[in-house]
């Protein structure tokens, strides 16, 4: 690939590869603010899936959402176990807090309908199989929410990378910090253990830790992290980490992520001919600027910005409605709990973590 030829059609969808007809319904699970200001949004504009059920706690307080977005369903939780509705809805997705993920993922494999559940695909790594196990057995899809995966600058980066623009990959720098608590107050979730799994990592670690992934292609051998935490809302959860990942080509990655800095996100590949360098990856709307160097040429690229959520949901539905399998997959996600586990195992010990 000629570096010149890198961002012709740059927004492209090289996973559409066919027409499809209709919808699919979904089931959105958890009507927090992800769900309100994203998710919903890029549903309604996006092409693929419909909303036609919403699941919640409390249907007074989903009212307006309903009639923003024209839902006609509203069921609380334990109707959702109970079966209710089950014919209003092709498929979930599922925005509740991570330790209820595996809950309504099997339940709704169980009613035979598909899964798009956000990241981290559980808690732990066991807890995540049975989802996964759950889903194949039930013969449907199950897709983890990595809409990076899905978004047009990380896909033309991973052809660069395919067709060795910038050589070898020898080193990954990637970054990722939010100040939860300008948005958030103390007694959320994401601050809860046993309802987040972790902090700065499963909440935003896991996003440089599975691009680089998918970047690459490859998956880490080893794992050396350390964690660190300030002030009385982060006692229970950890408010930064440093990780740097081995992989089996030899490439390393250097991935930091907070939950009290400065909102900010950056991803570099370092090649043995190269680099490229792509803005803030991680934020929701990616703005599509990159550079890119490939020996002695150097390259800019900025266009227009793309709602890689939109995106997310594109894709899943194009995947139902064709019987594509997803690339990330259940298993993807279990990939990275791996990972998330044995990053944590190694803060504890302040050893490095071999990984199987």
């Amino acid at each position: 690939m000629a570096l010149e030829d890198a961002f012709t059609d740059f927004t492209r969808r090289d996973w559409e590869h066919e027409s499809v007809e209709g919808t699919v319904r979904l089931a959105v699970i958890g009507i927090g603010g992800f769900a309100r200001q994203r998710a919903l949004p890029a549903i309604s504009e996006g092409d693929n899936c419909e909303t036609t059920v919403l699941v919640t706690s409390s249907s007074d307080r989903v009212r307006d959402v309903a009639e923003t977005y024209d839902v006609p369903h509203v069921i609380d939780y334990d109707g959702f176990f109970a079966g209710e509705r089950t014919d209003a809805y092709d498929g979930i997705y599922v925005a509740a807090p991570n330790a209820f993920h595996g809950d309504y993922a099997t339940a709704a494999a169980a009613f035979g309908k598909h899964v798009l559940c956000e990241k981290p695909l559980e808690i732990t790594v066991e807890r995540a199989r049975d989802v996964v196990d759950a889903c194949a057995d039930a013969g449907v899809t199950l897709m983890t929410a990595y809409r990076l995966q899905t978004e047009p600058t990380v896909r033309r980066t991973r052809e660069l990378v395919r067709e060795g623009v910038i050589g070898d990959i020898v080193q990954v720098h990637g970054g990722f910090s939010n100040p939860l608590l300008e948005h958030a107050t103390p007694d959320t979730w994401r601050l809860d253990p046993e309802l987040a799994g972790g902090g700065a990592l499963v909440d935003l670690g896991v996003y440089p830790l599975n691009t680089t992934r998918f970047l690459l292609d490859c998956e880490p051998t080893e794992v050396y992290a350390t964690t660190h935490s300030r002030g009385e809302a982060f006692d229970a959860v950890e408010e930064q980490i440093a990780f740097q990942l081995e992989f089996e080509t030899g490439a390393t990655a250097s991935c930091t992520a907070s939950l009290d800095a400065h909102a900010r996100s950056a991803l570099e590949l370092v090649g043995t001919d190269g680099m490229i360098n792509i803005e803030s990856p991680f934020g929701g709307v990616v703005p599509q600027d990159m550079i890119v160097e490939s020996g002695d040429v150097r390259m800019e690229y900025t266009g227009p910005p793309v709602d890689e959520v939109r995106e997310e949901f594109d894709y899943f539905g194009y995947c139902v409605l064709t019987g594509t399998h997803p690339e990330p997959d259940g298993e993807d996600g279990l990939a990275d709990l791996q990972v998330i586990e044995a990053a944590f195992e190694s803060a504890d010990t302040n050893c490095r973590i071999e990984l199987e």
